[in-house]
């Protein structure tokens, strides 16, 4: 898009993750924890709300999960090994509990007397959760920050043949060419992280150009409620360090659209998708640009909040 200062212009906003408070007003959002929930944040009702219930399931694969802040305390799992082979045994656990049902459906279809009908499994409602993304009709978003981490999920999913949405790789440039040779999309950040004592000073903040450079998908995220605000800058900083500009605006709208298979509603200015829109007075990754307008579904959303009453109050 074309930097244009002091004229009001509009752009769609993403359907991912937390949109900026200040910025966006959050058109739509992916919600966790728990599966992944896509919602529209305005509307009369949670049922309007409720775009689409359990788009896809977090898959973390990172040292938080591992639990073992000391080794007195530590609890199952507590290394990459034990992490990797609690969620191994999960997944096989669904692929044998889906065999179980199979068999009885070919019994029960082959028995002519009802009388003799076979008796069926037990309902596992855990299990049953993991069958849409064991067969791929669901992704799981697998999440990873460090090689050794990503290269272990990468392992995991490429066994049971996950449909995969990557997350983080914050600090996994060394194998920034497997992951664009798996042609998994990447939700990138947060990028205002330190480098790790391996890496170059630039190394995270120069990883969603490198990634784009080779023709990975990547969309941003702002994970925590204090950066959702913080979310276009991410993008803004990005483009600073290599990310072209319009690649940019396009991991924030276009490109998560796509990568949750809603692109058909969401994610440009096309006849025929739902209006949500923001107009904004300037370059929408510029910190010095204000939101004029917001539409969600052709409504105009009220701009005013905690934040803009304070910014008014201490700006006279």
């Amino acid at each position: 898009m074309t930097h244009s200062t002091g004229k009001p212009r509009s752009f769609p906003w993403r359907a991912s993750m937390a949109l900026p408070t200040r910025l966006s007003r959050r058109p739509t959002a992916i919600t966790l924890p728990g599966q992944d929930t896509f919602i529209q944040l305005a509307g009369d009702s949670a049922e309007e709300m409720l775009k689409v219930r359990d788009i896809a399931m977090p898959l973390n694969f990172t040292g938080i999960q591992r639990r073992n802040p000391t080794f007195e305390t530590s609890k199952y799992p507590s290394t990459r090994m034990g992490l990797a082979a609690q969620l191994r045994q999960a997944f096989m656990d669904a692929q044998e509990y889906a065999n179980k049902w199979a068999r009885y459906e070919k019994k029960k279809a082959g028995t002519e007397d009802q009388d003799k009908s076979p008796e069926p499994p037990k309902r596992d409602l855990k299990l049953e959760a993991l069958l849409p993304y064991l067969r791929g009709q669901k992704p799981v978003v697998l999440a990873a920050e460090e090689p050794n981490d990503l290269r272990t999920a990468l392992d995991l999913a490429q066994e049971f043949h996950l449909k995969v949405i990557l997350n983080h790789v914050t600090h996994s440039a060394s194998l920034l060419d497997q992951i664009a040779s798996t042609g998994f999309p990447v939700i990138v950040g947060p990028i205002y992280e330190a480098p790790k004592e391996w890496e170059r000073y630039d190394a995270v903040f120069k990883l969603p150009a490198e990634l784009a450079k080779r023709g990975v998908k990547i969309a941003f995220a702002s994970y925590d409620a204090h950066r959702v605000r913080d979310l276009p800058y991410a993008a803004g900083y990005s483009a600073g360090f290599g990310l072209p500009h319009d690649e940019a605006l396009k991991a924030l709208t276009l490109n998560p659209a796509q990568i949750w298979g809603v692109d058909k509603d969401l994610g440009s200015l096309d006849t025929g998708k739902i209006a949500n829109v923001v107009v904004a007075n300037g370059d929408p990754l510029d910190v010095k640009t204000d939101v004029k307008h917001v539409f969600i579904a052709g409504r105009e959303i009220p701009l005013a909040s905690r934040q803009t009453e304070l910014r008014d109050q201490y700006s006279q």
